[in-house]
């Protein structure tokens, strides 16, 4: 039955609604160099994308996008005193974890969550939240080491999927009843809304939606046939309604867990996974949406 509902899903790549582009940094330009990676610099903040190209997921049988939930990141933004706060979420596979981890804590990076996505995906991914202060340069300099041994391990063979054919996805529609644009390239359709209404600050820097600080949804598949996951972004108080909400909509939470630590208020973030109908599916997140920041 998962694997029927997930007939539709094709690979392709997915980005967040654009933001104004900034003239980057000189040593924001150091750090891309560093780690030889891509990245922008928007709303104050580096990002550098780590997405998990290498790697063949499936989930419940069935081929998935990178953009769906596999494409990991580090971020930067200025603090106080000249200092930058880092912060990132890697994309794991089970035999990668613990010698990333050790890669990062000898080199003074913190490991703040780690933790799943997803159910019934092969190989099993996982996701490493890493936190640092320091100038932007060190911070490149230290995080490489665990960057680089990244996709170098042999993962296991995902198991053969059926065909995927081309979205065909109402996008308009789950917009409209969303309440939020989202962004879309190929088959993945993406809504991210931050939680502006919080104000978190960290060494002076702020901690916005590019810094982590968000809720989003995924959709992929047909307008009859979908798939949605996410990440919800809640305060202590938000976690038990949200969870109803999302359960009472028939959508699986895969994980409750924090990303940060030591932030003021306590940021908790749930991830979720469920398939039906685009509708919904859209109406189900937007029910869990309606009930942050009040």
């Amino acid at each position: 039955m998962r694997s029927f509902l997930f007939l539709a899903v094709l690979g392709c790549v997915a980005s967040t609604a654009p933001l104004l582009a900034q003239d980057m940094p000189a040593d924001y330009q150091q750090v891309l160099s560093t780690l030889g990676r891509q990245g922008d610099f928007k709303a104050s903040v580096l990002k550098v994308n780590v997405p998990r190209n290498d790697v063949s997921v499936t989930v419940a049988g069935v081929k998935t996008p990178t953009p769906f939930g596999f494409g990991g990141w580090v971020a930067f933004t200025k603090g106080a005193n000249a200092e930058d706060v880092m912060m990132g979420d890697l994309v794991l596979t089970q035999d990668e974890v613990n010698p990333v981890m050790s890669a990062l804590l000898d080199h003074g990076i913190d490991v703040t969550a780690l933790h799943n996505h997803f159910f019934w995906d092969e190989p099993r991914m996982f996701y490493m939240h890493v936190h640092g202060h320091g100038a932007a340069a060190d911070l490149a300099a230290r995080l490489k080491p665990a960057l680089d041994m990244i996709g170098k391990s042999a993962a296991p063979a995902a198991p053969a999927a059926p065909a995927a054919v081309s979205s065909t996805l109402d996008t308009a529609k789950i917009a409209q009843i969303v309440g939020r644009p989202g962004d879309q390239m190929g088959s993945v359709y993406k809504i991210t809304v931050g939680r502006d209404d919080l104000s978190i600050k960290e060494m002076g820097a702020t901690i916005n939606a590019r810094m982590g600080l968000n809720t989003w949804a995924a959709f992929v598949g047909t307008n009859e046939s979908a798939a949605i996951a996410g990440d919800v972004a809640m305060l202590g108080g938000e976690v038990t309604p949200v969870l109803k909400s999302l359960r009472g909509s028939g959508i699986s939470v895969v994980a409750i867990h924090h990303h940060m630590t030591g932030t003021e208020p306590a940021i908790y973030f749930l991830h979720y996974w469920g398939t039906g109908s685009a509708e919904k599916l859209a109406t189900g997140f937007k029910a869990a949406l309606d009930l942050l920041g009040h």
